[in-house]
């Protein structure tokens, strides 16, 4: 814009100053000889077009032109501009667009800053900061270097921003002088607030959190606390022991009356500069830590694969019992069930024998009633022919009595049935059965018949 407004006001100047000596008509002279010569042409339309009026119009055209640069200016996206008036007052630009300048002097500020761990061979075109890895210790004496990646953002409120171009004056003089200096310390700082076996375990998030936190609100304040704890290991087997004393540290954020941690502030959260993104790209612990890792990775590898030999063998160990039990089980069911057999058959046995007792003496019940009525009959045989004999019966009558009365007792008792079974009872005093009298009755009789 300026270059074409220069070439309008040489234009415009050109033909202000060459106008007055162009021709309007040709010019003619006479010669010796009385012809008349041509000696200056007509000028060119559009070159007699340009009047005084019109060329001081160019002019101004053009004048405009070379201004317009120092009346406005373009705001691109991403950016904001420091802004100073010929007459000393500042300002800033916040937003894009056209904006009115009054020959003001800008000094662009991009609005978000790259801050970055760079390695060999990397792009830096789009980084502002350029850093070298960060070397840490952490609070178990293992150093290690960080790699990370910042992005900062300028204050979004004019005052801030103002405050900030006038102490800085340039971009790079910010990341260079302030960002990168205070990157490199919160990291460091971090690092002793955490061990590399806990980093290592789990706490890389916590690590990576602690570094943002201390970067928008200040550094914290801590406190360390170093614990030696001896381990007592006994080794199996034998009657020994093993002391070993380890070393802990514990690292506690200091607090205020009001329960608030302590910050220690630094330039980044003084300036009100935004920390937009932290990311820990990688912790590069030493080697020699490395290595320990490795041991230890090694013999718990050994360890889990010992634990897991155990734990087979203990599985092992319970499906032997668990058969065994389950064995003994079904061999006390199976002994159970030949108990309950063999119960039910003595069962079975005593019922049986209880019947074929109940009948033996219902038989001999039965027996016993015959028998009596047999002794009623004889008895009244007897006594019929006791009266017989006492109304005068001869010795001879008498004997052949006897005799009859003999073999019919004898008829008789050869036809009492006598049953199989008899169950003897010898709990009664005075001894015997009914039947057992009857026949021992009987017995007498016939000695005491034999006799006479």
């Amino acid at each position: 814009m300026t270059f074409i407004g220069i070439i309008i006001v040489l234009l415009g100047l050109v033909m202000l100053i060459v106008r007055p000596f162009l021709a309007e008509e040709d010019s003619f002279k006479e010669n010796k000889d009385g012809q008349m010569i041509k000696i200056r042409s007509k000028a060119s339309p559009w070159l007699l077009a340009f009047s005084r009026r019109i060329s001081l119009v160019v002019v101004s055209i053009g004048a405009f032109l070379i201004m317009i640069p120092y009346l406005f200016f373009w705001a691109e996206p991403g950016y904001q501009y420091f802004v100073v008036y010929p007459n000393g007052k500042k300002d800033a630009v916040m937003t894009e667009g056209i904006k009115f300048r009054g020959f003001a002097k800008i000094t662009p500020w991009q609005k978000f800053i790259d801050v970055k761990v760079v390695s060999d061979g990397e792009d830096t075109d789009e980084i502002e900061g350029e850093m070298d890895p960060i070397p840490i210790r952490f609070i178990d004496q293992v150093t290690a270097t960080t790699k990370l990646s910042t992005r900062f953002q300028l204050p979004a409120d004019k005052e801030s921003f103002i405050e900030l171009a006038i102490e800085f004056r340039s971009l790079q003089n910010l990341a260079q002088n302030t960002l990168i200096p205070t990157v490199r310390e919160v990291v460091s700082n971090t690092g002793y607030m955490f061990a590399a076996q806990d980093y290592i375990s789990g706490s890389a998030s916590d690590f990576r959190v602690a570094i943002e936190e201390q970067l928008k609100d200040g550094a914290y304040s801590v406190e360390k606390t170093e614990y030696r704890d001896t381990v007592v290991t006994a080794i199996e087997q034998e009657n020994r022991e093993i002391k070993e004393v380890q070393t802990r540290y514990e690292v506690k954020k200091r607090v205020d009356v009001n329960g608030k941690f302590i910050r220690i502030p630094h330039d980044i959260n003084e300036n009100n500069i935004i920390v937009a993104q932290v990311i820990v790209d990688d912790v590069i612990l030493e080697q020699v830590f490395k290595q320990r890792l490795e041991a230890q990775r090694d013999e718990s590898a050994k360890r889990q694969l010992e634990q897991q030999k155990i734990k087979t063998a203990k599985d092992a160990q319970a499906r032997i019992i668990a058969e065994g039990e389950r064995d003994k089980a079904a061999e006390r069911v199976t002994q159970e069930k030949e108990q309950v057999k063999a119960l039910i058959s003595i069962e079975t046995k005593l019922k049986q024998e209880e019947t074929n007792k109940k009948l033996a003496a219902i038989a001999l019940e039965t027996e016993r009633l015959k028998a009596s009525a047999q002794k009623v009959k004889a008895d009244a045989e007897a006594y019929q022919n006791a009266k017989l004999v006492s109304a005068g019966l001869t010795p001879q009558q008498r004997a052949e009595l006897e005799k009859e009365i003999a073999i019919g007792v004898a008829k008789e008792l050869a036809k009492i049935k006598f049953p199989t079974t008899m169950i003897m009872s010898g709990g009664e005093k005075g001894g015997g059965t009914p039947l057992e009298a009857l026949i021992g009755a009987a017995m007498t009789k016939q000695l005491t018949s034999g006799g006479k």
